[in-house]
């Protein structure tokens, strides 16, 4: 039984073009790009080496669809930049797949995770078009995450380098527990000279009048305490390989830190 062919698909909006091909040129050399765009068979003009590199990709796809009057140009172009084996590894095409498909949604397409690119339902607001390029970050911003946890761990979030994620938004609490106190030094150590109630707290996140109140500045140290064991310490003693963190746990562990951020924001700052 034949199967029933798909229409060409409509040629892409200017607009569309020139954000699909801003992010294809990030994965691009300019000597490449002579050879990227030979299958569309357009021939640049003598002085196009002048030109950024998304600018010459723009040209080459807005001449063939206008010859052409159909959008196969610039899926043609997609296919060929985004092919797997181009890219040193795997958060450096994550990087590039989800700033391309943030783009290619509004006109229903995506790049699949093998670099080939499908036809999906069209993304019809920006909100929707974030949340399905990177499901992961539109998540977060949904939690409402304190911005210090996103500022500390951006680039791995746009990698999906989940682990390295939780590692750099770790740090941030440690950052905000120096710059509030002026002490030195990093982990438990830190926690326990900055919070710990034996020591007297610099940092108090109660009155620490109850007993209640106590044991709430103990269980937060004793969270502090264990993100700093779970996700610092094991980079210094664990092979590579086990560092692997699931996109669940990022999620969680990104918004316990979050909370931790907010509590030390309400804090009171002894001398």
């Amino acid at each position: 039984m034949s199967q029933t062919a798909h229409p060409p698909p409509a040629p892409f909006p200017a607009a569309s073009v020139e954000q699909i091909c801003k992010a294809l040129a990030d994965a691009v050399t300019g000597t490449q790009i002579p050879n990227l765009i030979a299958p569309l068979k357009v021939t640049e003009p003598p002085n196009s080496e002048g030109q950024t590199k998304w600018k010459r990709l723009f040209n080459a796809v807005a001449d063939r669809q206008n010859r052409q009057g159909d959008g196969n140009a610039m899926l043609r172009l997609v296919g060929e930049v985004m092919r797997p084996v181009r890219f040193t590894s795997g958060p450096a095409f994550e990087q590039v797949r989800t700033a391309v498909n943030e783009s290619l949604l509004y006109s229903g397409y995506k790049v699949r995770d093998d670099g080939k690119v499908a036809r999906t339902t069209a993304a019809t607001t920006v909100a929707e078009a974030q949340q399905r390029a990177d499901d992961l970050r539109a998540e977060l911003n949904r939690r409402n995450v304190h911005p210090d946890v996103l500022h500390f761990c951006r680039a791995e979030l746009l990698q999906r380098n989940y682990f390295h994620a939780v590692l750099e938004a770790s740090k941030s609490v440690a950052d905000k527990l120096r710059t509030l106190t002026g002490e030195h030094g990093d982990g438990s150590s830190l926690v326990d000279k900055t919070c710990s109630i034996g020591q007297g707290p610099r940092i108090a996140f109660n009155t620490l009048a109850t007993e209640w109140e106590r044991s709430e500045q103990n269980g937060l140290v004793m969270l502090m305490k264990g993100l700093f064991s779970t996700f610092r310490n094991p980079t210094a003693h664990a092979p590579k390989v086990l560092w692997a963190t699931s996109r669940s746990d990022a999620l969680d562990v990104l918004t316990l830190i979050s909370m931790l951020h907010r509590r030390l924001d309400t804090a009171s700052i002894r001398p």
